[in-house]
């Protein structure tokens, strides 16, 4: 390159720095200094400190900690005000007499942060309670709980209540069908502590369900202190107690409970004892494949054999009886009121993967009943058997052989149940009560039976609901029983007969008028029980908080 091509863009350059007309829009204006940079141009962000402004500077960089730990920048004197709503913060007062079941429930249905602060009941050691224990032993009294057949809104608010007996705050139980889990965080910036436990075996104890409330209920109570061993020993005693009545009188109460029920039905001496012998041997053949490790289901296809079969004998010898009232008789001894119940119960105070799972379970022991009467039936009709599925039941005309059959149902329902005997009385009267109600309005009143039985089964609820708080005591062993006289093992017979007869669209409307009794009683029992709460004072004025979800979303 020569000296006149290089000294030709030299000027064109000096010329575009000092000529306007030719300069950029970026161009740095004359006799403005420029800082001098270190060569390169160096890219900031947006979020660097303006040269100038010291960042405060960390006296030593801290390690990394939980996604609860409180921030390295905050500052509680530089924090803004809290926020107050204009109508304030309710003052969220329990009345300290009422059950625990309602305060439990009642503060279960509260946000974390508006909870009442726990009050120590229990004595614990100096250096704070044991959390992993205490949440051991929650899990161990929800457990008994579960499998005893309580609901899942009292099981959480057992758990609830003996956590907060020993002083632990911001708990948060969780029940399922099979899974019992419990979450408690100290504080806002420590680590949550979650232990779980799995229910693999049922069994109906209502003993055994009563010293589990009453030991929730000693825990609860703030003028008696039971240290976490002894907890555990209550526990311990709680599981190796014997059962209140021998196998033998399970198998009496069965088939007197049978024989009860085909007096409901309107059969006579000789019906009532042909009812007992078939439920008593299918107890007993029940027994045998549980012995064997058979499931549920096929116990229940073996138990509704026996009295199938001999109602389909009877006939077949053309002995001069009501059928329909031996097989009915057998039914009622099988039907799963307790779990039906219970389904209904959760499903309808929001537990809806509980009440699927027990539902389905009544579903399968619902099947199991229909297959064994079902296979006796149509080889019953294939010999000859003449079994009318028109034939009414009469239920009408001897009302106080009834009642009588009605409370003798109950009391040998508790019996099975493994009720404690000081409630036995209560429930029987309460069955006889139910069964009076439902005849007055269907009977005499011409009321459909699906609302009469609605109404009885509300009373049940209602009087049971009013027993437990009377003796702080769990509802079950006051509701369960006293149901037994409304199962509707007619109406599951019938619907049986016609599909035996090939007449299913007759059956299918049988099986779907006892399928509506049976939503009926369930109903009914949680719908008394909700109004006895309605009316009972057990906490701050907004009560037991509920979801309202009545506009379609």
């Amino acid at each position: 390159m020569t000296e006149a091509e290089d000294r030709k863009p030299r000027s064109d350059e000096a010329r575009s720095s000092y000529d306007p007309e030719i300069t950029s829009e970026f161009a740095v204006p004359a006799g403005l200094a420029v800082p001098r940079t270190g060569g390169e141009s160096e890219t900031t962000s947006e979020f660097a400190v303006p040269q100038g402004l010291g960042a405060p500077q960390s006296p030593s960089p801290e390690p990394e900690g939980s996604a609860f730990s409180t921030p390295s920048t905050y500052s509680a004197a530089q924090a803004p005000p809290a926020f107050t709503p204009a109508t304030g913060i309710p003052v969220v007062s329990l009345v300290k007499d009422a059950p625990w079941q309602d305060r439990m429930r009642a503060m279960l249905r509260m946000p974390v942060a508006e909870r009442p602060a726990p009050e120590l009941v229990q004595k614990v050691e100096e250096e704070g309670p044991a959390v992993p224990r205490v949440l051991d032993l929650t899990l161990r009294i929800g457990e008994l709980l579960l499998a005893g057949g309580e609901n899942a809104e009292d099981v959480e608010a057992a758990m609830f209540a003996v956590c907060r007996s020993y002083g632990l705050d911001r708990c948060e139980p969780n029940v399922t069908f099979t899974l019992l889990s419990i979450s408690h965080q100290p504080s806002l910036v420590d680590d949550p502590v979650t232990a779980s436990r799995t229910v693999r075996r049922r069994g109906t104890d209502y003993t055994r369900l009563s010293a589990v409330f009453r030991l929730v209920d000693d825990l609860s109570d703030p003028e008696t202190h039971i240290s976490l061993e002894e907890a555990y020993r209550r526990l311990a005693e709680i599981r190796r107690n014997r059962h209140p009545y021998p196998g033998w009188a399970l198998t009496g109460a069965a088939g007197l409970l049978a024989g009860a029920a085909s007096l409901l039905v309107g059969g006579d001496a000789i019906v009532f004892v042909a009812a007992a012998l078939g439920a008593m041997l299918g107890d007993r053949l029940a027994w045998l494949c549980a012995g064997r490790g058979l499931p549920e289901f096929y116990q229940f296809t073996v138990a509704a054999m026996p009295p199938a079969a001999i109602g389909v004998a009877l006939t077949v010898i053309h002995v001069d009886v009501v059928a329909s009232a031996v097989i009915t008789g057998g039914l009622f001894a099988l039907l799963p009121g307790r779990a039906l119940v219970a389904g209904v119960q959760d499903g309808l105070t929001g537990f809806y993967i509980t009440a699927s799972a027990r539902l389905l379970e009544v579903m399968y022991f619902f099947v199991g009943i229909v297959t064994g009467v079902l296979v006796v039936l149509y080889f019953g009709v294939k010999v000859g058997a003449e079994l009318d599925p028109d034939a009414a039941v009469n239920i009408a005309g001897r009302p106080v052989i009834q009642i009588i059959a009605s409370m003798l149902l109950s009391l040998t329902f508790a019996v099975l149940l493994q009720q404690e005997r000081s409630t036995v009385l209560a429930v029987t009267l309460n069955g006889g009560v139910a069964w009076s109600v439902y005849g007055a309005m269907h009977s005499v009143g011409g009321i459909s039976p699906v609302a009469s039985t609605a109404v009885a089964a509300g009373l049940v609820g209602l009087f049971g609901q009013l027993l437990s708080r009377y003796r702080f005591a769990s509802a079950l062993p006051y509701t369960t029983a006293a149901i037994g006289p409304l199962l509707p093992g007619s109406a599951t017979y019938f619907g049986l007969l016609s599909m035996a007869q090939n007449k299913v669209d007759e059956g299918l409307v049988s099986l779907a008028k006892a399928a509506s009794l049976a939503m009926a009683i369930a109903i009914g029992v949680n719908l008394g029980s909700e109004i006895s709460r309605l009316f009972l004072r057990f906490g701050s004025a907004e009560g037991r908080r509920a979801a309202k979800r009545t506009r379609g979303f």
